[in-house]
Parts: C-alpha cells; structure tokens; sequence
C-alpha cells in the first residue's frame, strides 16, 4: 500500500565536526625538528605553549604530538616548581562590570528598620529579673543596659 518511486528520505549534508571545513594539519614542532628532549629550562620555548593566563595549552591548539604535549607539560611544571615560570598571571580587567552608578546608587532606598534611630541600639532588658531585688546592681546594669560603661569608681 506504500507508494513506489520516491523516498521519504531526503539526502543532507553532513553535518557537525566534518562540515566540509578543510585545514592543514599542524606538524608537531619537536618532531620536526628531531628534538629528543624538551628542555624545562628554555622558558621562551615553554612560554609558547602557554596561554596569556599561564595556562597549558590544549594539543589541538599546539599542534604537538601526545608524547611530546606530554614532554611540554612535564616541562612546564617543573619550571613553575623551580619558579622559572608562573602558576597564574595577576589579570586587570579593562571592563567596567558591576553596576552602572557603582555603589553610590544606594540613596534611593529606605532606610533599613533596624537603623532607622540613627545607629542607636536599644534594648529591653527587665533589670530585676537579672539583678534578683538587690538595689545596689539595679544601677549598674541599668548603665550597661542604657549602653554606658561602669566607670569603677563607684564600688560599694
């Protein structure tokens, strides 16, 4: 009961990582040249294959072979160990981020209500509950609720 002729499939083009982009393979440096070894101490050689925030590039960014992107980051932390290179570079961002007035777009608040007096704390304290009746430490704890210092002259 199908119909003959043509297909429901339609052909597409590939899609994804092969979608027809053609590069030239990058050739691992160190094999080009012969190199037996990579030496942690040429720090002009490692510094290539870091990124401007000191990190180790990726393989596919180098163009190194794996054994020798292995050498190279072997390379590259035991110069940071001996201090010869850094573990992170100190960025200064050149943006503005954070909020368009800075911190001084506050004034249109209102004022919270636990400092609505002016910074004065007040407390409520039931000074006989804590003095227990004896009227010579209703006066001191009075101070103390009241925010003042004993003063230590007043001892009796």
């Amino acid at each position: 009961m199908g119909r003959k002729g043509k297909s429901n499939v339609r052909e597409r083009a590939p899609k994804g990582k092969d979608s027809g982009k053609k590069f030239k393979k990058k050739v691992c440096v160190f094999c080009a040249q012969g190199a037996t070894y990579v030496d942690y101490k040429d720090v002009n050689l490692l510094r290539r294959y870091m990124s401007d925030r000191a990190k180790i590039r990726a393989r596919r960014v180098s163009g190194n072979c794996a054994q020798h992107q292995r050498d190279v980051a072997t390379a590259i932390k035991t110069a940071r160990e001996l201090a010869l290179l850094p573990y992170t570079v100190r960025v200064t961002s050149s943006r503005g981020g954070g909020r368009p007035g800075g911190r001084g777009d506050r004034d249109d608040r209102p004022p919270r209500r636990d400092r609505e007096g002016g910074g004065d704390l007040e407390l409520d304290v039931d000074v006989d509950a804590y003095a227990g009746g004896d009227e010579g430490d209703d006066e001191a704890l009075e101070t103390v609720a009241a925010g003042g210092a004993d003063e230590g002259g007043d001892d009796e």
